[in-house]
């Protein structure tokens, strides 16, 4: 499997950034055949956990490959058949919501929309601040759909954000090598990182 073609898309959960590039440096380890998808926001802001460009560049030179960063970009991943499987690490609860109600106008929504006419996997790594609000529905929505993956996720601060979710982003790598044979990797609900 280790010849599978990967997208590994990041979207603007700018928190997670930096544990979603090392996910994607293990991944590439495995994975050599990667190509980087930005979401616009994630491609374009800066803030106090990074600036965009070196994001981007980390990710570039990860996968040897330059980013696609738009919707026209990511077009032809269905129609070329360009990936075996899609990453989306992390996944916001705004990325959520669009994938589980059909909407593909940012260059990851529309990444996965033309990988899944292919019928294949598309790994999701939540990290929303509403997965057990908002943004529990879509989550629901995805899980019963299928090709969808989940990284196994748990409550990050069930204290101080009640609702907050985030994938464990050292699973990403397992997650994609499950859903290539078309598993879910388990235990999908994780305890608390402290365990």
């Amino acid at each position: 499997m280790g010849d599978a073609r990967v997208g590994f898309a990041l979207t603007g959960s700018f928190c997670t950034l930096e544990k979603a590039i090392r996910a994607m440096e293990e991944t590439a380890r495995e994975y050599p055949n990667m190509v980087p998808i930005l979401s616009e926001t994630t491609g374009a802001t800066d803030t106090r956990f990074g600036r965009a460009a070196d994001f981007r560049q980390a990710a570039e030179e990860i996968c040897g490959h330059g980013a696609v960063e738009s919707v026209r970009e990511a077009e032809p991943i269905g129609p070329k058949q360009l990936l075996d499987v899609l990453v989306i690490a992390p996944c916001t609860g705004n990325t959520l919501a669009k994938l589980a109600n059909g909407i593909a106008d940012t260059s990851v929504t529309m990444a996965a929309k033309a990988h899944l006419r292919n019928s294949r996997p598309v790994v999701v790594a939540v990290s929303t601040n509403d997965g057990l609000g908002g943004a529990a529905r879509n989550i629901g929505e995805l899980l019963c759909r299928k090709h969808y993956y989940f990284v196994p996720f748990r409550q990050d601060d069930p204290v101080g954000k009640p609702t907050s979710l985030v994938a464990d982003m050292t699973k990403v790598t397992e997650t994609v090598t499950a859903a290539l044979r078309g598993e879910q990797l388990q235990p999908l609900l994780l305890g608390p990182a402290d365990q």
